[in-house]
């Protein structure tokens, strides 16, 4: 069986305000033609559909669009689990629906365990593959509190709770796998999480799972039935601890300028042999971005080169001079004039450090994170090291739980 593993896709995100459908629409007509001719029988998404789980209707239908336009592919299995962007709500709501075109939605982390567990037929009725479709797995769904805990106890209790889990569903996966009556189908897993080993970079959207430090699952905690595991939440390309049977797809898009010059794949695994054989698919870039760093003259010199391509580029502009100007905007807009250029995004960086020098900082909030601003605020109310560092924890289990809520639950 050929399957085909994506993730990450974060229907709606945009870019500095540009919004970024086009390369969305680009992108699933891309996949549906490589669903095709790749002879693809079953697609696995692993969370992070949407980029938050409150999308527009325009993002709505670029999915909907996109699993209608794969019954014309021959694909005959589709498998989505939700991430921690999504409304598992608003992901299940269509689930009994979708289930009649075989398009199986795991949004959150059911009651049963055995509800996880999907058994993916052939056309003469034999179970072909076993998919342990686990999501994200949210605090709730894996620890239960007990009065008195630390931080450091929380963090073991949800590791215990996230490993025992997936015993559970690979268990209940076994189980079935012995009673097939046939070769037995291999067991697939899939995951939203961040495991021991993972990389991400600066301004690439990944958000920390979990409270305060806990971000690293360590490999070890996946049963080795799993012939492949598919995980989604690192916007990068990549094995768990240099296992080639468990991998991140990445995003198939770029989520930030310092994700510009990254290489952007889908994953296609062949399950026909005894070990999975994966091929890395390049994704095309449909809008170029470029990060430029440089001083007064160098950055005009660099925007000159780029409009001579006349192509439509997205760009940011970081001035690392020595002098200080001020008219660094202006600087910019005469060397893209009359060009497909746009430029979202400029930090001058040594008006930034005279301005902090002042004791005035000037970052927007867009390149601030929330953990930031809370801490800028620690500062100024200058609390003591000791309680800001219990103040800190208690901000991040709060920012985690309201992440975790269902904006779309009734």
């Amino acid at each position: 069986m050929k399957i085909l593993h994506t993730s990450d896709w974060h229907i709606g995100r945009t870019l500095y305000g540009r919004k970024r459908y086009h390369e969305f629409s680009a992108f699933f007509k891309w996949l549906t033609n490589q669903i095709a001719d790749q002879q693809i029988e079953a697609l696995i998404v692993a969370g992070d559909i949407f980029d938050t789980g409150t999308p527009s209707n325009r993002a709505q239908q670029l999915y909907y669009h996109f699993l209608h336009s794969l019954a014309s592919t021959g694909c005959r299995h589709i498998v989505i689990v939700g991430g921690n962007h999504d409304s598992p709500s608003l992901l299940d709501a269509p689930k009994e629906l979708l289930k009649t075109f075989q398009v199986h939605v795991v949004g959150s982390a059911p009651e049963k365990i055995e509800d996880e567990v999907l058994l993916l037929k052939d056309s003469s009725g034999d179970t072909e593959l076993i998919v342990c479709a686990v999501p994200y797995l949210r605090d709730r769904d894996v620890r239960s509190a007990a009065a008195g805990e630390d931080h450091q106890a929380k963090n073991n209790n949800l590791i215990e709770g996230i490993a025992g889990h997936y015993q559970a569903v690979c268990e209940h996966a076994i189980s079935i796998q012995a009673d097939c009556s046939h070769a037995p189908p291999p067991i697939v897993a899939t995951g939203h999480l961040f495991a021991a080993g993972g990389t991400k970079v600066e301004g690439d959207g990944v958000r920390d799972l979990y409270v305060g430090s806990l971000v690293h699952v360590d490999g070890t905690i996946f049963p080795e039935a799993i012939a492949y595991l598919a995980l989604g939440h690192l916007h990068s390309s990549q094995r768990v601890g240099g296992n080639t049977r468990f991998r991140y797809s990445g995003a198939p898009l770029a989520m930030g300028f310092h994700e510009a010059e990254k290489d952007k794949v889908v994953l296609v695994i062949d399950l026909a042999a005894s070990e999975p054989h994966i091929t890395e698919i390049a994704v095309p870039r449909w809008q170029k971005l470029k990060s430029i760093t440089g001083n007064a003259q160098s950055i005009p010199e660099q925007l000159d080169q780029l409009t001579t391509l006349g192509e439509s580029v997205w760009v940011e502009i970081l001035y690392d001079g020595d002098e200080v100007i001020a008219s660094l905007q202006q600087i910019v807009a005469e060397g893209i004039a009359d060009s497909a250029i746009e430029v979202l995004r400029i930090v001058n960086n040594r008006l930034k450090e005279r301005v902090l020098e002042r004791q005035s900082p000037q970052e927007t909030l867009e390149e601030m994170s929330e953990e930031d601003v809370f801490c800028r605020c620690l500062q100024a109310q200058e609390i003591p090291e000791k309680q800001s560092e219990l103040l800190l924890d208690l901000f991040r289990q709060t920012v985690q739980e309201l992440n975790d809520e269902d904006s779309q639950a009734q």
